[in-house]
């Protein structure tokens, strides 16, 4: 299923993958290692582009200024092709889940160097709002959840007062909090967010993305 993002050049800048610092919480044991995904030895899915990491601790920053602090919990960033290919396969063995729906949440890996798929490039980031303490807040719907619960505003006409509210309020602050960084959110994953690919240059009306696929996918 092609992206309407597909066409946009890309200028790979070069910048290397780094790990996280310690200063984000990630999510453990990480998902997709934890259902066996093949990443190759050594491999640490909790790395992203330099610049990314740099913007992330902006993000982190603000939401630790809030009269209410929080901080991103990191689901998962870099992830090489073969672990893309495993959940594609994964989460169609799942009973009841359709091709469309499969193709709608995850990219088909790609070795055309024109159309990697976003996390293969070390710009992507799935994540969501933990408090201080680490306990991850509710947002009204799983990372990865299938389905129109997923799409950012799935809640967006519900009673402010209502936890389906609150949902849309936090899904949000998400948003706003990574804005202000200059992400850009995938249309339809309300915990997906990148800087410097493909989908962001789309998004932002850039005239190329600074991200190909990373050397190490």
């Amino acid at each position: 299923m092609g992206r309407p993002w597909h066409p946009i050049p890309i200028v790979d800048n070069g910048e290397p993958l780094l790990a996280l610092p310690p200063a984000f919480l990630r999510w453990q044991p990480h998902p997709y290692q934890a259902l066996g995904a093949p990443y190759p030895a050594g491999t640490d899915p909790f790395q992203l582009r330099q610049s990314v990491v740099e913007r992330l601790l902006q993000v982190q920053q603000v939401l630790r200024d809030q009269p209410a602090p929080l901080q991103l919990l990191i689901f998962d960033a870099f992830r090489p092709l073969a672990v893309q290919q495993f959940m594609v396969d994964h989460t169609r063995a799942q009973p009841g889940v359709s091709e469309e729906q499969v193709l709608a949440l995850w990219a088909e890996p790609s070795s055309d160097p024109t159309t990697p798929p976003p996390h293969s490039t070390g710009a992507a980031v799935d994540l969501t709002l933990a408090t201080p303490q680490g306990e991850p807040l509710e947002m009204g719907g799983d990372i990865d959840a299938i389905g129109p619960i997923g799409h950012p505003n799935h809640f967006a006409d519900a009673d402010p007062a209502s936890a389906e509210g609150r949902y849309h309020q936090r899904r949000c602050l998400l948003h706003r909090a990574m804005e202000s960084a200059g992400f850009v959110r995938h249309p339809k994953e309300w915990w997906h967010f990148s800087w410097g690919d493909q989908l962001w240059a789309w998004s932002s009306e850039a005239p190329c993305a600074h991200y190909g696929r990373s050397a190490q996918a």
